[in-house]
């Protein structure tokens, strides 16, 4: 058995030219901080950031296309989360109900597919 103490990281991909712009949209628009990353050991360029006591890694690769996969984010309130979302022109994508929780989905500049949920307590 693992006995899992807490997620560390999470990795997204964004295609080489665009590596600036998401570095600019994860910082500006979701208003994430960067934190160091130790360029020495890696191949690629990228970018770290701080999300909530986690860290979300950016490298690079070619997109893959649509695809199911996701990072999900629990939120605090997520009606302003949608609403400041859309107002950086970010289409949402509702989802399937699950019960005791609001969700929906969106794919960031990049591709990523995103979920951001809030559970009702």
């Amino acid at each position: 058995m693992i006995n899992f103490k807490r997620t560390d990281h999470i990795n997204i991909c964004v295609a080489p030219e665009q590596l600036e712009a998401a570095r600019q949209f994860y910082a500006n628009v979701f208003g994430l901080e960067a934190i160091p990353r130790p360029d020495h050991i890696f191949d690629t360029p990228g970018y770290w950031f701080n999300i909530a006591g986690i860290q979300l890694h950016i490298g690079v690769e070619p997109p893959v296309g649509f695809t199911f996969r996701h990072t999900a984010f629990e939120v605090t309130d997520l009606a302003i989360a949608r609403k400041h979302l859309e107002a950086n022109g970010i289409k949402i994508d509702e989802e399937p109900v699950i019960e005791g929780r609001d969700r929906f989905t969106f794919l960031d500049p990049f591709g990523n597919r995103m979920e951001l949920l809030e559970y009702h307590r």
